[in-house]
């Protein structure tokens, strides 16, 4: 196997900084962290400068690269969005299926399922987003194919889990049931409680029985109020749930943000998704999203009707927006890039951080953090 030391940054390891250091690689995994100046028989790579971080994971990615999944769930969609954001510093990533029809939720799981036999870059899994969620919580979903859970739906999610490396999905828990989420969470679905309407009560009883995670904090979900704390206060209260921020100014307010991240009590964590759509990437001005019109004008996109539909937005821009506008220190904003999405996913044995034998899977940052190198299991997937 090919041994290659990278040298010339500071590096992050996902929990501390290490100066005059390299990082060195065997094949696709991490081997150690080394001094810079350390006598070794690996290939030197000088990075002049900048920052050496754990690649970025997002667990909330509709399309990029001109490519929707929700238009075209097949496998080429699946390697035009993995490989899109890699300019970005994604090097792992859920493509996201919105609430649809049942024949697209098959096409879509098939194409996963073939996406991993394939091994696709980047490719990590797939986040199913509805359809059994609020209609009072829609958002940009369709209304009229939202629907609770029954028995055939339960099983096959239960089923795709098994065809897949990783399945998130996103409900809401007033449209599944307690004993749902539980048959789900045995199965080894992640499972998400998001455009709902739910009170803090139900949202713990989701919780209790295996919901681990919020989508989009803030967004489409019932707000923390002063008698009913709702989605957002359980998302926040409850020390067992993750949640997934869009951090892009326009979704939530820096100081809603700010708020968000001192109140949240662990040991999960609030993460950064994108919740990006096609023209991510590419200089287009709208593109159709279940049979909407979806117009891109001042770094969002909106229905016509002015509602949010998914983000204009990179993980490296969510970084920047963190830590400049947001004030959060930078090793704590890498790792809701990179760490806490591995540990809400549950794959930081694999990746997230620079411990010995996890991917090789990083970005090279300047010191303004533009990406400069994007590295997926020891091989560079894309450099300025």
């Amino acid at each position: 196997m090919t041994r290659t030391a990278y040298y010339g940054a500071r590096i992050f390891d996902g929990e501390l900084w290490w100066d005059r250091s390299a990082l060195v690689v065997n094949g696709d995994c991490i081997e150690n962290i080394i001094a810079a100046d350390s006598p070794t028989d690996a290939r030197r790579v000088a990075l002049n400068g900048g920052i050496l971080a754990p690649g970025f994971i997002d667990l909330q990615v509709n399309g990029g690269g001109g490519a929707l999944f929700n238009l075209t769930p097949d496998v080429p969609t699946i390697e035009t969005i993995c490989s899109a954001f890699t300019r970005f510093g994604t090097t792992a990533c859920l493509p996201t299926l919105i609430t649809d029809t049942r024949e697209k939720n098959v096409a879509a799981i098939a194409a996963g399922e073939a996406a991993a036999t394939k091994g696709v870059r980047g490719f990590l899994g797939l986040h199913i987003e509805g359809p059994h969620l609020a209609i009072s919580r829609k958002g940009a979903h369709d209304p009229k194919l939202i629907r609770p859970m029954d028995d055939g739906d339960l099983l096959a999610l239960i089923d795709a889990r098994r065809r897949l490396p990783n399945l998130l999905t996103t409900v809401a828990a007033e449209t599944v049931t307690p004993e749902q989420i539980g048959r789900l969470h045995d199965a080894g679905l992640v499972v998400s409680i998001g455009h709902s309407d739910a009170p803090y009560a139900m949202v713990k009883a989701a919780a209790d029985a295996g919901a681990t995670m919020v989508t989009h904090l803030f967004n489409a979900q019932s707000q923390l109020g002063n008698r009913e704390p709702g989605v957002v206060g359980a998302a926040l209260d409850i020390g067992s749930l993750w949640a997934g921020l869009i951090a892009d100014g326009i979704h939530v307010n820096a100081a809603s943000v700010a708020v968000a991240l001192r109140a949240k009590r662990g040991p999960a964590h609030v993460f950064l998704v994108t919740d990006a759509m096609s023209p991510t990437g590419t200089d287009a001005t709208s593109f159709d999203l279940t049979g909407q019109t979806v117009y891109r004008k001042d770094g969002a996109l909106r229905l016509a009707d002015g509602t949010l539909a998914g983000a204009d937005l990179t993980m490296i821009d969510a970084v920047k927006f963190i830590h400049q506008t947001v004030g959060l220190p930078l090793d704590e904003t890498l790792r809701m890039a990179s760490l806490y999405p591995a540990e809400a996913l549950g794959v930081a044995g694999d990746r997230g951080s620079f411990a010995h034998g996890l991917r090789a899977d990083f970005v090279h940052l300047s010191d303004d953090l533009a990406p400069r190198l994007t590295v997926i299991g020891g091989e560079t997937a894309w450099s300025a």
